[in-house]
């Protein structure tokens, strides 16, 4: 086992050593796992309607009741959690290969191009993520698509400005320095030398606009302009239930209790990981530690 798997295996020791933190894993696995699987572990389909069962309230047969049309309320929980989570991996996806690089070229290099790129960044950063996501959306259509590419866009500046920073904390470091002064081309110094060491608050960039994408995406299907019916989505469940709320209360209730738990989870994820990164740099940095 390599020195960088074990910092690896401790960091991820570290972060389930916290009781919150641990939780949130165990429930985040819950939902990817249950969402990946729901055709096969699922006695009903998402889409199905039963007009003999509309607005039934939690039973032996439907566990969280059914919907207006009859459809059962807990496959479409479980579907809604693969629309949220395919939004939020393509969301992360996009900020992170665009805001990464240039983050990167911005502390590298400085100068014209540290200008140039961070007033881009600035541009992308007075844009309001829910009304940005808005507009792009009129312009596009109701599709997943522009949801996810919507709430990518607005995560660029905040991937671009964490890893400038940590790129300028790394320039002039020695380990850096040596690299060049051994031949290095800058390509390979960012690449091999500095991105490297610059992971760790990348991650926890993911972790966090994760939580924001899956919190868009509720948001604008709440609105009634996020990913169009019948494909299953938490702020679609949650736009319709309540209309409903006299007569099936529950309608809305569960989809908004799994909604607030996911997002709890990530935010304290996020929180953990954090802190266990920040700890452990303190003491990589301390008098007398070896550089990592």
């Amino acid at each position: 086992m390599t020195q960088q798997t074990r910092r690896s295996w401790g960091v991820v020791l570290r972060v389930l050593a916290h009781r919150g933190a641990l939780v949130s894993v165990v429930f985040l696995a819950l939902i990817i796992l249950t969402s990946l699987l729901a055709r096969w572990i699922l006695p009903f389909d998402a889409l199905a309607q039963d007009y003999a069962s509309i607005l039934q309230a939690p039973g032996k047969v439907h566990w969280l009741g059914t919907d207006e049309l009859g459809r059962d309320i807990l496959a479409r929980v479980v579907f809604g959690a693969r629309t949220s989570l395919l939004t939020a991996a393509g969301a992360v996806t996009i900020a992170a290969l665009v805001g990464v690089p240039i983050g990167l070229v911005a502390g590298f290099f400085g100068g014209w191009r540290d200008m140039l790129l961070m007033r881009f960044v600035d541009v992308l950063l007075s844009l309001p993520g829910i009304l940005f996501a808005m507009v792009l959306i009129a312009v596009l259509g109701r599709s997943q698509m522009a949801a996810l590419v919507a709430v990518g866009i607005t995560g660029i500046p905040g991937f671009a400005r964490i890893t400038r920073a940590q790129v300028l904390s790394l320039r002039k470091r020695d380990f850096v320095t040596a690299v060049e002064a051994l031949g290095g081309s800058s390509g390979y110094n960012m690449f091999r030398t500095v991105l490297p060491n610059s992971w760790s608050p990348i991650l926890v960039q993911v972790v966090i606009l994760s939580s924001v994408a899956i919190l868009i995406e509720a948001s604008l299907a709440f609105l009634g302009i996020g990913i169009p019916p019948p494909t299953p989505s938490w702020g679609e469940m949650l736009r319709t239930g309540k209309s409903f709320l006299h007569d099936s209360p529950t309608y809305a209730v569960f989809p908004g209790l799994v909604l607030t738990f996911t997002i709890l989870s990530l935010d304290t994820l996020g929180r953990t990981l954090a802190k266990v990164l920040e700890d452990r740099h303190e003491i990589a940095d301390a008098p007398g530690a070896t550089t990592p």
